[in-house]
């Protein structure tokens, strides 16, 4: 993670009403940072990407907040608010353009998926719902955001 794409996600954080906003639109910036990383031919090394994303994490954030935290929010309903804000969206095209917003469902599935082979619980939910909604508005004619779950 360099210090270009840290100041676009803490740009993203400014742009928020206030401290809770600010701290959901940054788990969600960074969050998505972080699965578009790993979309990529070439092996990762986790431990070296993981160790960039929480020290960056902490310092911006502090003690408690990892990548591991922001997936987790990621895979909860309170994420539905944030990607669901024109604001969030409009702001994070402006300061993130390297993240196209027309993937955030495709992450998010990726996320799920991750989440749901890791803890084997059911993913259905206020994620999977709006993902299935984007999927359902894709312009006709559009491919729908591919399955991972």
């Amino acid at each position: 993670m360099d210090t270009a794409i840290q100041e676009r996600v803490l740009q993203v954080a400014r742009a928020a009403r206030n401290r809770d906003e600010s701290l959901a639109w940054f788990r969600v910036a960074v969050g998505l940072h972080y699965l578009a990383a790993l979309v990529r031919p070439e092996a990762i090394d986790f431990k070296v990407v993981d160790r960039a994303y929480n020290k960056f994490i902490y310092q911006a954030i502090g003690r408690g907040h990892s990548i591991a935290s922001a997936l987790q929010f990621m895979s909860g309903a309170k994420v539905v608010p944030v990607v669901d804000s024109p604001r969030f969206m409009a702001v994070f095209a402006e300061h993130c353009p390297e993240v196209p917003t027309d993937t955030i469902g495709f992450l998010l599935s990726l996320n799920l998926g991750v989440a749901k082979a890791i803890s084997r619980l059911d993913i259905g939910g206020p994620v999977l719902d709006w993902i299935e909604k984007q999927n359902l508005a894709a312009q006709p004619g559009a491919p729908a955001l591919p399955g991972i779950l």
